[in-house]
């Protein structure tokens, strides 16, 4: 296992072993966060342990074009069911995601720490928040990191049935508009399965991060 110092720097992504941890440690400041997520590696650990970064290959992501729509979803659209609006109510949002109780789960990964870091990168322009609202009441979103055209998915809330699916749906399409390549969700689960998450094998994501850093310039660390 590789554990991180002080000094900004990761193993190679493609080092990962095959539970998908790739080191353990470090801090999360905005240049390690916007390092790695560069990279496709994510933090993802326990409130009160180190950090553990991850980087699972093969991956699961959405493409954006890929989105799918149940009909039960479709009414939503057609009844005009939520409005959604992007950036305009982060702080709430990363808080709701913070606090929400999840059916199987003691307690959540987003630590103070967490909060406080997610916070400087939404300052720093990488981050968008979805917000859905119903009369004028917030009743879900979600929120992730944004690199170029690389969006990787980081948490949602919903307080009204199918409000974060909404929220999840409108933005894929958003970012289809935009030119996205991406929907990095970092780890499986039949939810976003449902909505079009797939595996792609870990070259093949690299390769689009690759693609990403050179259309935006960004230096190669590696």
């Amino acid at each position: 296992m590789y554990f991180l110092s002080e000094q900004l720097c990761f193993p190679h992504p493609l080092t990962v072993n095959t539970n998908g941890i790739l080191a353990i440690g470090g801090d999360l400041s905005s240049e390690r966060l916007l390092l790695a997520y560069n990279y496709g590696i994510f933090p993802w650990y326990n409130p009160n342990e180190p950090i553990i970064w991850w980087c699972p290959s093969p991956r699961f992501v959405i493409i954006p074009h890929k989105i799918k729509v149940a009909k039960s979803m479709n009414a939503y659209f057609n009844q005009n069911k939520f409005k959604v609006t992007y950036n305009t109510q982060f702080h709430t949002v990363i808080r709701h995601c913070k606090d929400i109780y999840r059916p199987g789960q003691n307690g959540t990964w987003i630590s103070d720490e967490m909060e406080t870091a997610y916070i400087k990168l939404y300052e720093m322009g990488y981050v968008r928040s979805v917000e859905v609202w119903e009369n004028d009441v917030l009743v879900g979103g979600l929120y992730g990191v944004e690199i170029g055209r690389m969006f990787f998915g980081e948490s949602m809330f919903s307080l009204r049935p199918n409000a974060s699916k909404f929220g999840f749906i409108s933005l894929a399409r958003q970012l289809e508009k935009e030119g996205f390549k991406c929907i990095d969700c970092q780890q499986p689960n039949p939810y976003l399965e449902s909505l079009g998450g797939e595996f792609i094998h870990g070259k093949i994501f690299h390769n689009l991060l690759k693609e990403n850093r050179i259309l935006y310039g960004i230096n190669e660390y590696f």
